[in-house]
């Protein structure tokens, strides 16, 4: 079949679909204050990208509605050794190609998600590889027992090999370079949801996938994503109706998205933890009126940075209190949570003050500090008022506050000496957190995302035990001590866990859940 049979076959097939779920079978227009920043899966490991390929490819395992882990391509799995977990493969599964889904399809992806390039190689670092049963089952090998694999691996999506091949997209486009290969404005995928078309910054579009092997819970004949990064833009598009939801609702406009007669306001703890990073590796900062040295490798400097900021100003000020301030790097609902520990250093500016004089900065420094404008709620405000808490105590800050287009490759590149960064561990577990955050970088994904190189041998030791400790107690024992390794370092500065706030038509419903995935295969429009 042609390929261009095949499309109009397939949005036909879905419009007819969709129909038969819902007597409303609607077109859903959603927006977001950023752009979906690749159709690749494995360009980024940020949660917009995730979810919303999330739609049209898919893992092994995935989500149930209450965030439990789920079979997704994979119909069931178990533990045949300590080592050896055996995953039987969904049968019959196609590609939005129409190409059967086979374990070397698996085999193909694992092997691109943890090559050069890929962001997304932390999820695979404890395989060590992955063998063929047979066309629908396979054995993943880990190096060490790792009892959370299952979980681990949901934000894996398993990508065509034969498709890959055909479009000389064989390795993910790496991020910290720019460019793009055909996997960057096209999709096959096996997910309930297929891409249709592609703008980059402007819209995309998804159909339904009338071959899903799953069951439709939804009656969206046709999905138009929409980055409107304009606050009062995106509010008046949805008042107006030209969107039926928009993420976020600007604080601020809440109480009048609520007061709207044909709208309402959904908001949920998130999973995500706000933080600041600084550069604790090179000898001199690359954006400082320093030479010679780094401050940021002085734990009284980091401290000093920690105790200068109003947390509470932020929470009340610039939040409008939809945030929790976090001692911690993980928010209360990821596993291994130690809530002994969730306490934060008091705000105290002498004190600031008095640990940068003895640390050789009595009249302070300046330094450069790099903060999106387009990825968390209010990020560049909080940007804004961190920066004039640090001029408080004599530190000067030079802020760019960017799209997230320039400001992911920047700061992955390790292009930074002090940014702003969140975090919602994939795995919904504390170890995903301590891997990629904390532990120092290196081979396998290890710190892939520790973007100052906070470093510390004793966490790095305990980080691979809670890989493979089976023993709950002791897991979470060890991950509170991996914590307060962290803390007393002031390896980073948590700041807190932000709200979501979805504003959507009434005639909408959904399921937010606490990882800020959108799944429209729960999406009804009456």
């Amino acid at each position: 079949m042609k390929p261009a049979i095949r499309r109009g076959a397939l949005i036909v097939a879905a419009c007819v679909l969709a129909a038969s779920v819902g007597a409303h079978a609607a077109t859903f227009r959603f927006a977001d204050q950023g752009d979906v920043m690749s159709m690749d899966p494995y360009m980024l490991n940020e949660s917009l990208l995730l979810g919303f390929m999330g739609n049209v490819y898919e893992g092994l395992t995935g989500f149930g509605k209450g965030l439990e882990t789920a079979p997704a391509l994979a119909t069931d799995w178990k533990q045949t050794a300590p080592t050896v977990w055996r995953f039987n493969l969904r049968k019959g599964v196609k590609f939005h190609d129409g190409s059967p889904f086979t374990a070397d399809d698996v085999i193909f992806s694992y092997e691109r998600a943890r090559g050069d390039g890929s962001d997304v190689k932390l999820y695979l670092a404890p395989i060590r590889e992955i063998r063929k049963i047979d066309a629908t089952t396979i054995d993943i090998i880990t190096t060490d027992p790792y009892p959370i694999l299952p979980q681990a691996i949901s934000n894996w999506y398993i990508l065509s090999k034969s498709w890959c091949e055909k479009n000389n997209t064989l390795r993910p486009v790496d991020v910290r370079k720019g460019t793009e290969n055909y996997a960057s404005n096209h999709a096959n995928g096996t997910g309930p949801f297929a891409l249709k078309s592609r703008e980059p910054g402007v819209k995309t579009v998804l159909v339904p996938n009338p071959d899903w092997w799953g069951k439709a819970e939804h009656n969206v004949t046709e999905a138009v994503f929409t980055p409107i990064a304009n606050d009062a833009t995106r509010v008046a598009a949805l008042i107006s109706g030209e969107i039926d939801m928009m993420n976020p609702v600007p604080l601020q406009d809440v109480p009048r998205v609520q007061a709207a007669a044909n709208l309402k306001v959904i908001q949920g703890p998130e999973m995500r933890t706000i933080f600041l990073g600084m550069d604790q590796k090179r000898d001199e900062l690359l954006y400082s009126n320093i030479k010679g040295r780094n401050p940021f490798k002085d734990r009284r400097v980091r401290q000093a940075f920690y105790q200068a900021i109003d947390i509470e100003a932020i929470r009340s000020r610039i939040m409008r209190n939809a945030s929790t301030p976090s001692g911690l790097m993980v928010a209360p609902t990821i596993r291994g949570f130690a809530p002994e520990l969730n306490k934060r250093l008091p705000h105290d500016a002498e004190a600031a003050k008095k640990l940068l004089a003895e640390a050789g900065y009595p009249a302070g420094f300046e330094v450069g500090m790099n903060c999106p404008n387009d990825r968390y709620v209010n990020d560049a405000e909080i940007c804004q008022a961190v920066a004039s808490m640090l001029a408080k105590v004599g530190v000067k800050v030079n802020l760019v506050a960017e799209p997230k287009a320039l400001f992911f490759p920047k700061v992955i590149k390790r292009d930074a000496s002090f940014y702003l960064f969140g975090w919602t561990p994939a795995s919904l577990d504390s170890h995903n957190a301590l891997f990629a955050l904390m532990a120092t970088p290196g081979e396998g994904g290890q710190g892939q995302s520790n973007l100052g190189a906070y470093s510390n041998p004793k966490l790095d030791a305990l980080t691979r035990q809670i890989a493979s400790e089976v023993d709950q107690t002791r897991r979470n024992a060890m991950i509170a001590e991996a914590f307060k390794l962290h803390q007393d370092d002031i390896g980073h500065i948590p700041l807190h866990q932000q709200m979501l706030t979805w504003g959507l038509r009434k005639t909408v419903d959904v399921v937010q859940l606490a990882n800020s995935f959108n799944y429209l295969r729960w999406v009804t429009v009456k």
